[in-house]
């Protein structure tokens, strides 16, 4: 019990943990723990729109815990190749240091739903990674691209990193695709490529 409640003091840091995207409603920054739960009530609201099956409940475990490293780790925009490169070994020490606080099945539980999620490999990871990837393109678009202006991230660049959300949920993703290309004839992004599309 006092590995449990010590883990439990220590997740709480991930409310401390700011991203790059501002809240859908807000102009301030949202964090990482605010970001995991947004995404756990899209996953309830858009399972039935994925082209195979979800096992819903792994999904959610896999949400919810799939930014917890960035309480060691931090954040990093996911455009920009050469921070997120230098992030992932931060990242394997992180879910080492963070799940291994829980002996037994449920710390071993949590680092597997945390590898799986990190290989997208499997349907509910795909899932789980075509939210994560939609929620921060909904803010942006909520905020006529703020931080795709303020990032050098163009419109190609979103495209192509974004484009795997067809496979899994493509009814959402000519949605999002329609509100880009409303977004790029009103000037939501960078005029020149400055982060690399690969």
């Amino acid at each position: 019990m006092l590995q449990t409640i010590a883990f439990i003091q220590e997740v709480d840091r991930l409310k401390q943990i700011l991203r790059k995207t501002r809240l859908m409603h807000d102009d301030r920054l949202e964090n990482s723990a605010e970001h995991s739960w947004h995404l756990c009530v899209m996953a309830m609201a858009l399972a039935p729109h994925a082209t195979v099956p979800v096992d819903l409940q792994r999904v959610l475990k896999m949400l919810i815990i799939h930014d917890i490293v960035e309480i060691d780790a931090g954040d990093v925009l996911v455009y920009d190749d050469a921070a997120r490169a230098a992030k992932q070994t931060l990242e394997l020490a992180a879910a080492e240091r963070i799940f291994g606080m829980l002996e037994g099945p449920i710390g071993q539980e949590m680092r597997s739903l945390w590898d799986e999620f990190e290989a997208q490999a499997t349907p509910d990871s795909r899932f789980a990674a075509a939210l994560d990837r939609a929620q921060p393109i909904l803010a942006n678009l909520n905020h006529r691209g703020h931080t795709w202006r303020e990032n050098g991230v163009t419109y190609e660049t979103v495209v192509t990193r974004n484009a795997f959300m067809g496979d899994v949920l493509p009814e959402l993703w000519t949605e999002i695709r329609k509100r880009l290309d409303d977004g790029k004839a009103q000037g939501f992004f960078a005029p020149d490529k400055i982060l690399s599309a690969n």
